[in-house]
């Protein structure tokens, strides 16, 4: 089994900043693309930043300049700085992971439970 586990969300005032972060443990052999995504009320769940194993990224255009996606292949650890945050980044973020189990050999993508993070005026 694997799971992914976040930590890091919170309250916080517009142009503060905060980190996520998730960790993946279980029957891993190998992630591939680990990612952060985010959804807001009433609003479908998107994709804030991407990064793959060896490191190229990618972002949302809405974050790009102020959000930071950062992995630990060792921690099998992914993180999410965010800066200058604004109250349209409130939602709940979760982390998503790309893993080969060495149980079954099989390449699945995984989610945390989410964290939420809201941003005040």
């Amino acid at each position: 089994q694997v799971q992914l586990v976040e930590s890091g969300g919170g309250l916080v005032q517009a142009g503060g900043s905060l980190r996520l972060s998730c960790a993946a443990s279980g029957s891993i052999f190998s992630i591939n693309a680990m990612g952060w995504y985010r959804q807001a009320p009433g609003k479908q769940r998107e994709l804030v930043a991407g990064i793959l194993s060896g490191g190229i990224t990618n972002y949302a255009d809405s974050v790009k300049g102020r959000f930071t996606i950062s992995r630990d292949n060792a921690k099998n650890t992914v993180y999410l700085q965010m800066n200058s945050l604004r109250p349209e980044d409130t939602a709940v973020y979760y982390c998503n992971a790309e893993i080969r189990s060495y149980i079954t050999s099989k390449l699945r993508t995984h989610w945390g439970q989410g964290t939420q993070v809201t941003v005040s005026s």
